[in-house]
């Protein structure tokens, strides 16, 4: 089963259409999903702090600024979990 990381912070109006559409996916395709809130972190702010929310799929980073339905289904159809 592939792992989903999904950083992001609270108050963003990306982050949780994010969710949403990790929501739709996740009926369809089973996979494990870890949120974390960069705001208590100031590596992770200076690491993905302009650019969330980030998707990484199984430890690389495939998605940022918005996830696109379509092709999240594209990447967990062919890739094998690690």
């Amino acid at each position: 089963m592939h792992k989903l990381t999904l950083y992001g912070a609270k108050a963003c109006c990306l982050c949780d259409d994010a969710k949403v559409v990790l929501d739709r996916v996740r009926k369809t395709v089973p996979f494990d999903l870890e949120m974390i809130d960069i705001s208590g972190d100031p590596g992770l702010v200076e690491r993905y702090g302009t650019e969330i929310p980030v998707l990484c799929i199984d430890g690389v980073k495939a998605f940022r600024y918005k996830i696109h339905e379509k092709k999240l289904l594209q990447l967990l159809a062919k890739s094998s979990p690690g």
